[in-house]
């Protein structure tokens, strides 16, 4: 079976425990070894269950994790399932760096083991109860930057913004871990821009600034936008249900009880249709309507509103309700209030078996079998579906995701304060970290980004949007999860 890479992994993970009854035995995990406190012991305990592989070992350790007074059967469930989806993204992991270490709190950096990861480095937390047994109380696990890089400190001006990145951003080209394209901006003006790598290695086609790249789920802040639209336009309200628009809707629960408002944050309890679209004659969907009858009769994950789970089936549904509102196509509204008012001219849901100009084909260290493969390269055309849409899937250059952000800073897309509802957080997500209509929206040091990333075999997108600073950052790449280093890189020469 194909598989995508999950892209709630490339925004956050936050996983929530209850107590562990044993005391930790931290092994042979080098910069744990010598802290000896109970957060430590904790962190240490659970890399060496995750790395195990052993889904035994991994539901034992759930169970275990089962406080009879304050959880249940399925929360243990939840966190069994959590280890089977962890390991299935980085394959396990080994502790680099201690960034914080206190008797109750422990934070390291992380490098994941499996090639085809979202990210390569996460920075991962865990909070435990002050009063033995030091019951964990919770988990957070967010991308990080390589711990061996070297950043300049004090003040640095665009010159030598511009020569940093461009030197990293060589370097990562010439050792084959990046191809695509990168732009930072500020207040719309460029300060850097280049392409690297090739588009088709079989044709030896070099990228370009204005090469078009797999977007991912970053399609799903074009949505976000369109139903913020009709919300501003009175033909929709974010507490009405999905039966209010689609009242033939199969799934009985999902028309009478999941809100706009739901579907807008991933709290929704829908699944995710990837399963089922390669289960399928995935090269014949099309539609907005063929990709949620893929899924339309799936039974809900939760109660609407419970939590929040990622979904890519919930903008499906959402694509859906702009059909029915407006009468066009899904493709046709965004075309011509979206990306059309923005002048992202470059940018649409092209059905990759006709030819496009200038568009980078994907490559992927996964076989068709999910396996990786850390020597040989694949094309990702049988990874990923023929035609994009409202979750995701989509093209679109540098330059054009540069004037979306001008377009919605300036109010082209939406008036101010419809602006600030779509880009607010709303759903948390971990440490400063929450989920806004389909963006998300995540502090650092005080500086607020807004935007959203796209992950799968052969794809890798990053669109960042500094709120009070005016930078753009955004990163596209043919290449698996090599975006979020570049991006993180260049984050961290603008962030001060």
């Amino acid at each position: 079976m194909r598989h995508a890479i999950t892209a709630a992994c490339c925004l956050a993970v936050l996983l929530v425990f209850s107590a562990t009854s044993a005391k930790a035995q931290a092994g042979n995990l080098t910069v744990l070894d010598t802290l000896e406190t109970p957060a430590a012991n904790r962190l240490a305990q659970w890399i060496i269950v995750l790395n195990s592989g052993d889904a035994e070992r991994w539901k034992a350790y759930a169970d275990r994790d089962v406080n009879p007074t304050a959880d249940s059967a399925e929360s243990a469930q939840q966190r069994f399932g959590a280890f089977q989806m962890l390991h299935a993204e980085i394959g396990g992991a080994t502790p680099l760096v201690v960034e914080e270490s206190e008797p109750y709190r422990c934070r390291a950096i992380l490098q994941a083991h499996n090639p085809m990861a979202p990210d390569e480095f996460f920075a991962f937390g865990i909070t435990v109860d002050s009063t033995p047994p030091h019951q964990t109380l919770r988990l957070s696990m967010m991308p990080a930057r390589d711990p061996n890089l070297e950043i300049p400190e004090g003040p640095l001006n665009p010159e030598q913004i511009a020569e940093l990145i461009d030197t990293y951003v060589r370097q990562q080209a010439a050792d084959d871990r990046f191809s695509g394209a990168v732009l930072l901006a500020k207040d719309g003006n460029v300060i850097y821009e280049s392409a690297f790598g090739e588009a088709s290695k079989r044709y030896h086609v070099a990228n370009k600034i204005d090469t078009k790249f797999n977007l991912g789920s970053m399609n799903k802040m074009f949505t976000g936008v369109a139903v913020c639209q009709l919300a501003e336009q009175g033909k929709l309200k974010f507490t009405d249900t999905v039966g209010d628009f689609l009242p033939e809707y199969p799934n009985e629960q999902v028309r009478t009880s999941v809100t706009i408002h739901q579907l807008l944050t991933h709290t929704s309890g829908l699944d995710s249709y990837w399963e089922e679209i390669f289960d399928t004659k995935y090269w014949k969907i099309r539609t907005v309507q063929e990709i949620a009858d893929l899924f339309a009769e799936k039974p809900l994950l939760f109660a609407p509103g419970e939590r929040f789970r990622y979904s890519n089936s919930g903008p499906i549904v959402l694509g859906l309700i702009i059909e029915a509102i407006t009468g066009q196509s899904y493709y046709e509204y965004i075309r011509e209030h979206v990306t059309g008012p923005a002048g992202m001219i470059n940018t649409d849901c092209y059905a990759i078996d006709h030819p496009v100009e200038n568009l980078a084909i994907g490559y992927t260290h996964m076989n068709y079998d999910g396996q990786p493969v850390r020597d040989q390269w694949f094309n990702n055309l049988f990874h990923h579906s023929v035609m994009g849409g409202p979750a995701g899937g989509g093209y679109s250059t540098v330059g054009d995701l540069l004037r979306f952000h001008r377009a919605l800073a300036d109010n082209t897309l939406l008036s101010p304060a419809y602006t600030d509802t779509l880009l607010a957080g709303k759903v948390d997500m971990g440490e400063d970290m929450q989920y806004a209509y389909l963006f998300s929206d995540r502090n650092n040091n005080g500086h607020r980004v807004v935007g959203h990333n796209g992950g799968a075999p052969g794809i890798s997108a990053i669109l960042r949007m500094y709120r009070d600073d005016g930078y753009t950052v955004a990163v596209l790449a043919n290449y698996d999860r090599s975006a979020g280093q570049v991006a993180r890189f260049v984050e961290d020469l603008i962030v001060r």
